[in-house]
């Protein structure tokens, strides 16, 4: 395995620090793992530890919100996400989510990355904390690609305005691409997913998103995935979201 290539199934080398060791769990971010160590939230053998880079060994006992971590199987999920769903796993009041549409029980899962509510198309969803940075953080320059239907067309200077990065609210917005698939259609490609960037790059330029749909992400594609189903991933469809 390369360096970008998530160990799969549980497969985890000891010794391993703390904060890894709940990112690879599925219990949350390296980054917010961090944070909860150094809050004190989290115990190492019956003892709170404030520390998230102590290494741990296999036989180290940790838990966390008054349940013990343990290393299970990783699991590895594209969704095909209709339009009406949000990518939360932390809204009580919302209604719709992506995350219910996936039955795997005793499962702790969550979205790899989000989709706004009016947006559909692929996203992953897993407990593997690790995988999941390597595929939402900008440092790794995972591509995403996008179908985006316009109300009018957009202009050859403004496609190359949103390659070359526009200002909007304090974030510049940038596309890795953009292409005219035909009619009104447009293919965008991203390697950094702002808020609603894509809405907010057609809204700069008094332009209406129709329909925006996700089809890819690394050389992983949505195929024949139909509106609302979901399929576990090989281990090659892993490797291959990673790969851009």
């Amino acid at each position: 395995m390369n360096e970008s290539t998530p160990k799969l199934n549980g497969e985890v080398s000891f010794p391993i620090s703390l904060s890894k060791y709940l990112s690879t769990s599925g219990v949350t971010s390296r980054r917010k793992a961090t944070e909860l160590i150094k809050d004190g939230q989290v115990k190492v053998n019956g003892s709170t530890n404030t520390e998230p880079g102590i290494k741990l060994l296999e036989a180290d006992t940790v838990e966390f919100d008054g349940k013990t971590v343990t290393f299970g199987k990783r699991y590895y999920v594209i969704l095909n996400k209709p339009r009406g769903y949000v990518c939360t796993s932390e809204d009580a009041h919302a209604k719709k989510k992506a995350i219910d549409l996936v039955i795997i029980p005793n499962a702790r899962l969550f979205t790899a990355g989000r989709l706004d509510k009016d947006s559909e198309g692929l996203i992953i969803i897993t407990n593997d904390g690790e995988y999941a940075a390597k595929l939402t953080h900008p440092r790794y320059q995972t591509q995403k690609i996008y179908r985006v239907s316009v109300d009018q067309p957009l202009s050859k200077e403004t496609l190359e305005d949103f390659c070359t990065g526009i200002e909007d609210d304090g974030d510049i917005l940038k596309a890795k691409s953009v292409t005219r698939e035909g009619g009104n259609i447009y293919i965008f490609t991203l390697t950094e997913g702002k808020n609603r960037e894509i809405r907010r790059m057609i809204d700069s330029v008094n332009r209406k998103t129709v329909r925006l749909k996700r089809i890819a992400t690394g050389k992983l594609s949505l195929d024949k995935l139909k509106t609302g189903e979901w399929r576990h991933l090989t281990d090659e469809e892993v490797n291959l979201t990673l790969n851009s």
